[in-house]
């Protein structure tokens, strides 16, 4: 049995080569953040942000500090993949839509809101491991958004962090957690590499 998301994890590879000559819509770059923006996240803090790395200008300035990685250029998009320090004061508003849309009963809220503080709230370690975990699903989901619409995708942790905070206005609280470029592939690309077996890497207990 198969679908289009198993078939898009099965095929999807990471893209070294881009045509750089090709571009995508403001369109198309506003889908890949909406869907990447379905991605779980805990207690739905939703702790994140993504800048979208279009214009020429913007490129050049992420690629000086993005460890002169050609793919920034030479795609149609990079985006900032960047997490959100856990705070559990925002909960109330994150839950908002969710009581909003009757999903959870308002009375619900100042547990949840209570679980997160005792989970984040003076633990700097933990509240920044948050922002990472919640960006990787979403860039994760962002990579199999870009492949379900037949666009190559490359995750990037090469680059300067403080740079990217510095060039890009992030927030004091925001970690740019890593860089996913966009845009389409030439047919120089490597397929998706081999995997390690089973046996080396999963138990079932």
């Amino acid at each position: 049995m198969t679908n289009e998301i198993i078939t898009a994890i099965e095929q999807r590879s990471t893209t070294n080569l881009y045509e750089a000559s090709r571009d995508i819509s403001d369109a198309q770059v506003a889908e890949l953040a909406r869907l990447a923006l379905l991605a779980p996240s805990a207690f739905n803090l939703q702790n994140w942000r993504l800048i979208a790395v279009r214009s020429a200008d913007a490129k050049a300035r992420l690629r000086a500090v993005g460890w002169d990685q050609p793919k920034i250029t030479d795609s149609a998009v990079t985006f900032i993949v960047c997490g959100v320090i856990a705070d559990h004061t925002d909960m109330p508003a994150r839950l908002a839509p969710v009581v909003a849309a009757g999903i959870m009963p308002e009375g619900m809220v100042a547990g949840w809101t209570g679980a997160a503080k005792n989970l984040y709230f003076e633990q700097p370690q933990r509240a920044r491991d948050e922002a990472i975990r919640s960006a990787t699903f979403s860039a994760m989901t962002l990579i199999l958004a870009a492949k379900s619409l037949d666009l190559g995708s490359t995750p990037m942790i090469g680059f300067d962090p403080e740079g990217v905070s510095r060039e890009f206005g992030l927030a004091e609280n925001e970690v740019p957690a890593l860089l996913v470029a966009v845009g389409y592939a030439t047919d120089e690309n490597w397929p998706q590499k081999p995997r390690r077996p089973m046996s080396e890497v999963f138990d079932l207990v």
